[in-house]
């Protein structure tokens, strides 16, 4: 009876077996065991150059940036910075300006009173060939971002005369007039005259004539009177117009537009009594 009330009473106990216990502690070192496997694992694979190639990443998303501004710089907006004062008080050197692309591209033409940005070579400037491909490509790169002066032969300048339109200057007063009406040139640096050197032009047809702001500073179509084109510059030539200042934040805004042009008549139909004529030409820096 002794012996059988001991092993009942041992019965109970197994909760306290050896075996049990060792049962029971394995389980969670097995578990803890696997955690730690696999946090090794992860470990392992982070410190591998190919399990996170963030530098392979920010090369893509940098390439890709750029490549998106390009194609925008290309079709729809370029940035152009200003590299002289032949624009001022309108433009200034060092602002950088975003050349609306779209303003001509659905059958408008340049207006009187558009700044605009063109490609001078066959008016300007002659045509030379590129000696240094590479070099240019990335110089070409670089001005379409706005992070460098654009190419020598482009110009931002404001069209005074389109084709068909004589435009005279000097008259009496010392005032520039298209189509026989005097143009107030508000926009001119104050004390600037209209122009040192009398001409006296007719816009031949899909060309037209430019100049600069600050007239005493400008080298446009005036220097160009006697050059191939008669310094007037091809419609399909314009890049595009300049509508807004980008750069510096201070001078954030959209260039500013001009009714001087408003009262001015269109050319006759039948063209201007009287041919181009060049009493002068002068040249200026």
């Amino acid at each position: 009876m002794d012996t059988e009330a001991q092993h009942t009473e041992r019965g109970p106990s197994s909760d306290t077996d050896p075996d049990r216990e060792s049962d029971t502690e394995e389980g969670p070192r097995s578990a803890r065991v696997s955690e730690d496997s696999a946090f090794s694992e992860d470990s392992a694979a982070s410190d591998e150059p190919d399990g996170a190639p963030s530098w392979r990443r920010t090369l893509l998303v940098g390439a890709a940036c750029v490549a998106f501004l390009l194609l925008v710089s290309h079709f729809v907006a370029q940035p152009f910075l200003i590299p002289s004062r032949s624009m001022e008080p309108t433009l200034q050197v060092g602002d950088r300006i975003l050349v609306n692309k779209l303003a001509y591209r659905f059958g408008d033409e340049p207006r009187r009173g558009d700044v605009v940005v063109f490609d001078g070579t066959g008016s300007f400037v002659r045509e030379e060939p590129e000696s240094d491909p590479v070099g240019g490509l990335l110089r070409d790169g670089a001005a379409a971002l706005g992070l460098a002066e654009p190419a020598e032969t482009d110009f931002v300048k404001r069209v005074v005369g389109t084709g068909g339109d004589r435009v005279v200057c000097c008259d009496e007063d010392g005032r520039l007039t298209v189509n026989g009406t005097v143009v107030v040139e508000r926009y001119l640096v104050p004390g600037d005259q209209p122009s040192a050197v009398p001409f006296d032009i007719v816009v031949p047809p899909d060309r037209l004539w430019v100049m600069g702001d600050h007239r005493s500073q400008s080298s446009d179509s005036r220097d160009h009177l006697g050059s191939p084109g008669g310094g007037m510059v091809p419609v399909d030539k314009v890049v595009g117009r300049a509508d807004w200042i980008a750069w510096p934040f201070g001078r954030w805004s959209g260039v500013a537009g001009t009714d001087a042009f408003d009262a001015v008549p269109a050319p006759p139909a039948g063209g201007h009594p009287t041919g181009p004529a060049v009493p002068g030409t002068g040249s200026r820096g």
